[in-house]
């Protein structure tokens, strides 16, 4: 059943990108990031669906005349291009080329569906489409992981759904912890209350489940961004308490199993530390030996022999820094902190100049969250090897369009105001909303002018 579903999705999906391709580039990212036919028993379980979709998006993109805007509008794209360059040379000169050459390719993919869908977003609602589309992939797994969670008591691991980078309890929770600030954003985006609690119940479900991963990255991880929020919130005696108060009772929950394990973090007997420092070692070594790095395929017992401590105990980096660094050497690493620190800066130009209009009130919010969630990836990252991890980059996607659209005035080429200048269009996800305008928006109305226009546009109802 759940075969026949997807594919009745899927499959029309496919052939509406040809026409429109954005709708291709939205159904591309949910299958990239939650990886729903991993879910299925049958036919679609191992079917190219991504391909499939993908490519229809591409050859969408190519037949339609609408003007698209280049991809490459801001510093984070360009600092992407340039690391794109990078990895393609350093794949030339690699220790195993050809080895190296089909996780080239897969890589290649995420990034240019990225830059795709930078071109595609162009109007606030496409974007915060997008934003609800990569939000909900990973949350569907927070909501369900911290249900299994609650029922069992925390005895168990919440994991992610099979052959996907989110598979593993670690790379389940670090992506939980940078949806979680993307939900808080889409939350000031709703107007019902019963919406807002909802959207509530998801964060906390997300919560509970990032505890149930029983990671120790990710308790680093919440850390950072509980400070980075207490930091700056206004008062920080009242929001101190309230974290320390919720983080207490929630961790008064958690097993003695969970307990036990987060006492090893510091501890140098645990294996797990061992292996990673024999890994940050080996590309370390590989990094100072060879300018270009040693390309994609250096985690095998000949490289390990050759360049780490204990050549018997061969991991992957276990870190996005090391992981950049052994593969594609100093230069490598530095261009990826580089885009990292462009995209770090732009959403703080969000935060900062989307308060100068009411239109763009949104952006300033999405950029303070999207600060946030980079925190929790910096931190929680530095233990797992998700340095070409699909979230993050759309995440990356999502903050360039949208200050692509706050410098270009984006909302003055949209339908966002009705003929008899009386009400004011939202778009929204679930659906436009009229409202009064606010006043002191231009109208000379006065105090009460959005009063006296809904009920002029109502007269029926009392005010």
């Amino acid at each position: 059943m759940r075969d026949l579903l997807l594919f009745l999705i899927v499959m029309p999906g496919g052939l509406i990108a040809l026409r429109h391709p954005f709708v291709g580039a939205m159904l591309w990212t949910w299958i990239s990031m939650m990886n729903p036919h991993r879910l299925a028993w049958g036919f679609m379980y191992d079917a190219p669906v991504a391909a499939y979709l993908g490519l229809c998006t591409l050859i969408g993109v190519l037949l339609t005349k609408e003007k698209r805007p280049s991809p490459f509008i801001g510093a984070p794209t360009v600092w992407l291009a340039i690391l794109i360059g990078w990895m393609c040379l350093t794949t030339l000169f690699a220790f195993d080329p050809g080895a190296s050459f089909g996780q080239l390719q897969k890589v290649l993919k995420i990034d240019l569906m990225v830059l795709i869908t930078i071109m595609l977003l162009r109007t606030k609602r496409e974007m915060m489409v997008f934003a609800w589309v990569i939000a909900l992939s990973i949350a569907f797994y927070g909501v369900k992981g911290g249900i299994f969670t609650l029922v069992t008591g925390g005895g168990s691991r919440v994991w992610g759904p099979p052959g996907s980078y989110i598979f593993e309890n670690n790379a389940l929770a670090v992506a939980l912890i940078m949806t979680v600030p993307l939900l808080r954003f889409l939350q000031t985006t709703l107007m019902e209350k019963w919406q807002k609690y909802a959207m509530t119940a998801g964060m906390v479900l997300c919560g509970v489940s990032i505890l149930g991963s029983h990671s120790r990255g990710a308790l680093l991880a919440v850390s950072g961004m509980l400070a980075v929020l207490w930091w700056r919130g206004r008062n920080k005696f009242m929001s101190g308490l309230v974290i320390l108060g919720c983080g207490a009772l929630a961790l008064s929950m958690m097993p003695e199993r969970w307990w036990e394990r987060m006492e090893t973090i510091a501890a140098p007997e645990d294996r797990s530390a061992q292996g990673r420092i024999n890994a940050w070692m080996m590309a370390y070594n590989i990094a100072r030996d060879n300018f270009l790095g040693g390309g994609f395929s250096i985690y095998n017992p000949g490289v390990y022999a050759a360049y780490a401590p204990d050549p018997t105990f061969i991991v992957s980096a276990h870190s996005i820094y090391f992981h950049m660094l052994g593969e594609h050497g100093f230069i490598g690493l530095t261009i990826y902190l580089l885009f990292w620190f462009s995209v770090w800066r732009c959403a703080g130009w969000l935060r900062k100049h989307g308060k100068a209009q009411p239109e763009t009130m949104w952006c300033a919010h999405l950029g303070a969250m999207v600060q946030v969630s980079i925190v929790g990836f910096a931190i929680g990252g530095a233990f797992l090897s998700l340095a070409y991890f699909d979230l993050p980059y759309n995440v990356m996607a999502l903050t360039v369009a949208a200050r692509y659209w706050v410098q270009s005035r984006g909302w003055e080429r949209e339908p966002a105001f009705e003929p008899n200048g009386r009400f004011m269009k939202i778009p929204l996800f679930f659906g436009d909303r009229l409202v009064p305008k606010r006043p002191g928006l231009g109208d000379g109305k006065g105090r009460h002018a959005g009063r006296e226009a809904a009920r002029a546009a109502n007269p029926g109802v009392s005010g």
